[in-house]
């Protein structure tokens, strides 16, 4: 459905101007954080914190499910804060046929444009959602000053593409309804103290650093 999010295979590198101290990590398989090596087996440490997942009414018909880390950081939290809002405000872009673009304000630089040209081709295309998307596995995989790396599984396979004008679901459904993939997201934090999303990559099936997403 949208360049944005083609299926192409993408190396993620998140070195880029505007971004300072997002450097591009070494070449390696993608491991999610804070999954259990035997998921039977989380939590069982006494007092140890456990993961919690967070349910965002986007839209009516229209969740966006966030599965949290087991204890996330100041940074880490400000992090999923701003992509969590990002992923919502696009969606709710979308449904809202362009009427709230309250997304500008958890983007800047690069993603700017990326965010507004991935609405923009829904509403060109007179398609809307409905639906649960699902973000997992999130974790900060480097930090330098303001700069930050933040990766996250997205599983957007319980999203349907509608037609805006009649709310029917579409006849044939795009690619990025079907598979989960890798978003890795140059994040900044800004003089006001606030992280927002300014780089988005993607990497997809069968890409290595994508197959830890399929669970």
């Amino acid at each position: 459905m949208s360049a944005q999010r083609s299926r192409a295979l993408l190396v993620l590198a998140l070195l880029s101007a505007g971004l300072a101290g997002c450097s591009a990590p070494p070449a390696r398989p993608f491991v999610p954080g804070d999954l259990p090596a035997d998921p039977s087996a989380s939590s069982q440490e006494a007092g140890a914190p456990t993961p919690r997942t967070e349910t965002v009414e986007v839209a009516p018909g229209v969740r966006l499910e966030v599965e949290w880390p087991a204890a996330p950081d100041q940074d880490t939290t400000g992090m999923i804060n701003a992509f969590r809002d990002h992923t919502a405000g696009t969606f709710r872009a979308v449904v809202t046929a362009g009427k709230d673009v309250s997304y500008l304000d958890t983007v800047e630089g690069e993603a700017v444009r990326d965010a507004s040209a991935w609405v923009q081709e829904f509403l060109e295309q007179r398609r809307s959602v409905s639906g649960t998307a699902r973000l997992y596995a999130l974790s900060v995989t480097s930090v330098s000053g303001r700069g930050a790396q933040l990766d996250a599984c997205v599983d957007e396979s319980g999203m349907r593409l509608l037609d805006s004008a009649t709310g029917e679901r579409v006849s044939e459904q795009p690619e990025w309804t079907r598979e989960p993939f890798l978003q890795a997201a140059g994040m900044r934090r800004g003089d006001d103290g606030v992280w927002r999303v300014a780089l988005l990559r993607h990497a997809e099936p069968p890409s290595e650093r994508a197959k830890g997403c399929l669970q």
